[in-house]
């Protein structure tokens, strides 16, 4: 394995074909990249851990465990690093097939170094996207376990539009109880609007 290592993201190349390990390493130490490069997809799956952040750039033919099966084992395991296939020509339909499974690109051989680069920075941002839309569904998942049961009726009722009197009419209390909980629910939720809340709402459907 080569490797080299920043405080960014990091872009992990699996090719069992020397020439290409040594390119790609080459090609991602002229643009100060962030990368590890291994050999096969049996040596990514023991180093690889889910809360690293970067994105994986695959060879889809290769001896043993090919690039399909390793994106499938990912996808097993929870991990959610976008995927650029490096394909031959006659790899296209594999290629189509590993996209409709999540894979963000492919890019055909022989490639222009500034392609690949321009996809694999593509997908750095994507990574990023994700994981930080993962870090809000996680806060809001905190933020509502921490809510009563009663809370969570108000909440899930708001959320829909539904004025304070209808809340009481449809939970058997009175208005002001209603509002009471409302306003726990605003403020243990951390909203400032009714939008805010729908927005959280969305978030966990």
């Amino acid at each position: 394995m080569n490797q080299k290592r920043n405080n960014g993201p990091t872009v992990f190349v699996v090719d069992d074909d020397p020439a290409i390990r040594f390119a790609m390493q080459a090609l991602m130490d002229s643009v100060n990249l962030g990368h590890e490069i291994f050999g096969s997809a049996d040596e990514f799956l023991a180093q690889v851990s889910n809360d690293r952040a970067g994105c994986l750039v695959l060879d889809i033919r290769m001896p043993g465990l090919g690039g399909l099966e390793l994106q499938e084992e990912l996808i097993e395991r929870g991990n959610t690093l976008p995927v650029i296939f490096i394909t031959g020509h006659g790899d296209v339909p594999m290629a189509v097939e590993a996209m409709q499974k999540g894979a963000v690109d492919f890019i055909q051989k022989p490639f222009r170094d500034q392609d690949l680069l321009d996809r694999i920075r593509d997908a750095l941002k994507t990574d990023e996207l994700r994981r930080q839309e993962q870090l809000q569904h996680d806060a809001v998942s905190g933020r509502l376990a921490r809510l009563t049961n009663r809370e969570r009726e108000v909440f899930d009722l708001v959320v829909t539009g539904k004025p304070n009197k209808v809340i009481a009419y449809e939970l058997g209390v009175s208005q002001r109880t209603v509002e009471i909980h409302r306003a726990r629910v605003m403020e243990k939720m951390q909203a400032r609007s009714l939008a805010d809340l729908v927005k959280m709402h969305m978030q966990q459907s």
